[in-house]
């Protein structure tokens, strides 16, 4: 057995990942990775026990090269008789339909794509995330503002609720990641010593994604320059971060009993009891409350209910919901009728319609000459035009720094300001970097981001195309 394998099965037992029996599914997209994973899982069939599957999921994104992909993946597991199941998702198309990022997109269809195959062929599906893939997560979820369960970054097994027929006990449905102890290199080592080819996504080379600047610079740059093993450290973090929300759940199902009541129309958090918990305890209290209403909140979403126990004044919650106090009692209600949150790419240059917030913006890049008269206020600086904006509805405790005052101040008081009220107010535009907000309607830019030397990107409101 190779090395390598023997590293991958010492994983496999120590996390619980697989079973004697189990029915696994090896997700392959013809990286190296993937490729790797499904010919160090054969090495281990026979000493693990299990009846082997390849999945591929095609997301018609490259053309010709997609399907290339799915081809090769094929090949692949007919040269070792496996059972093979393929399927094609429109990834654009479902970006546009649900107004996510092609990102947000992919992973939204491989995840639907999963759970099929879950409740109806394997109770185990195996991806090919790596000790590498973890330590970019950790750092990206640390940059754009995390707490412990976002550091926890990748999980070994997710159980999956929907629960396959093949499954019973505590060998449900689940994804698995036999190689978040394994680093990239590796894999590649393995695969040239054994002979295997892979195909490359030129895709992953694109420094227009986040996660692929994090992969190609970020990274190599930390570890050239401050610790070498910095990708371990953060895969180490993760487990720390891991082993502490395991403590916290339960922490937060013995105690959310005694703050949390339901009457007909609304969810309370009683304010007495929840002040006698530490903060650590109450900011997780408001969130699971919140998730036990089907609510995700943000940290500045959880900070704006706490502070309700102070002054009291009305927050607007994501999807519509609100939380304002009613004496003793912090509550959350729902306003079916509320318009949802919005969010668009914004591409540059380009045009994108707001409807919710009856605007069209228009975003280009200028140099000096074309500037003209154009307030730097309206001028973001140049090196955004790499990175992936949304024009989305502001969200609660988020703050700007406009360009005339001296300190960033909340958003929810800068609109307070200019007698915004109402589902405008709620409804009102940001155009944002990750979790950054570059510029907000009626105040432009950011004041430590406007562009230098009146060149960098113009972002101006045009008329609403009409319907």
């Amino acid at each position: 057995m190779h090395e390598l394998a023997q590293s991958a099965l010492a994983y496999i037992r120590a996390h619980e990942l697989i079973r004697a029996g189990d029915r696994v599914a090896v997700a392959v997209s013809g990286g190296a990775d993937s490729v790797a994973l499904l010919r160090l899982v054969l090495e281990l069939r026979d000493e693990l026990g299990i009846v082997l599957f390849v999945v591929h999921l095609n997301h018609q994104l490259r053309g010709a090269e997609s399907d290339a992909d799915e081809q090769f993946v094929r090949e692949l597991a007919n040269c070792h008789g496996l059972e093979i199941t393929c399927e094609s998702r429109d990834v654009k198309a479902l970006a546009t339909e649900r107004k996510l990022s092609l990102e947000a997109a992919a992973r939204e269809a491989r995840y639907q794509f999963f759970r099929s195959l879950l409740r109806s062929t394997v109770n185990r599906v195996a991806t090919a995330h790596t000790l590498d893939d973890q330590a970019e997560t950790v750092l990206l979820k640390l940059v754009r503002g995390a707490g412990t369960r976002g550091l926890a970054g990748i999980f070994p097994k997710f159980v999956v609720r929907e629960v396959s027929p093949l499954s019973s006990g505590k060998s449900g449905a689940t994804i698995v990641r036999p190689l978040l102890g394994t680093r990239r290199s590796q894999l590649r080592d393995y695969l040239c010593e054994i002979g295997q080819p892979w195909r490359e996504d030129a895709s992953n080379l694109d420094l227009r994604h986040t996660r692929n600047r994090i992969r190609h610079e970020i990274l190599p740059k930390l570890e050239r320059e401050l610790n070498p093993s910095v990708a371990g450290v953060l895969a180490e973090a993760a487990e720390v971060a891991r082993a502490e929300e395991e403590y916290w759940a339960a922490e937060v199902q013995r105690a959310l009993p005694q703050v949390l009541s339901h009457d007909v129309q609304a969810a309370c958090l009683r304010i007495q009891n929840l002040q006698a918990f530490p903060l650590a305890l109450q900011r997780r209290l408001v969130r699971a409350a919140a998730e036990a209403l089907g609510l995700t909140l943000k940290f500045s979403h959880v900070g704006e209910v706490l502070s309700l126990s102070r002054d009291g004044e009305c927050s607007a919650l994501p999807a519509g919901w609100t939380a304002t106090r009613r004496r003793d009692a912090i509550v959350f209600h729902s306003c079916p009728e509320a318009a949802p949150d919005y969010e668009y790419v914004v591409s540059v240059p380009g045009k994108v319609a707001v409807t919710e917030a009856g605007l069209a913006l228009e975003v280009v890049l200028v140099d000096g000459k074309d500037a003209g008269r154009t307030d730097s206020a309206d001028l973001l600086d140049p090196r955004f035009a790499d990175r992936a904006l949304v024009v989305r509805n502001w969200h609660a405790g988020e703050v700007f720094w406009p360009a005339h005052t001296k300190a960033p101040k909340k958003i929810k008081e800068l609109l307070q300001d200019k007698h915004i009220t109402g589902e405008g107010k709620r409804l009102w535009p940001v155009i944002a970097s990750g979790d950054e907000i570059v510029w907000l309607r009626g105040f432009g830019v950011r004041r430590d981001l406007q562009a230098k030397n009146r060149e960098g990107i113009l972002i101006r409101e045009v008329p609403e195309p009409q319907q």
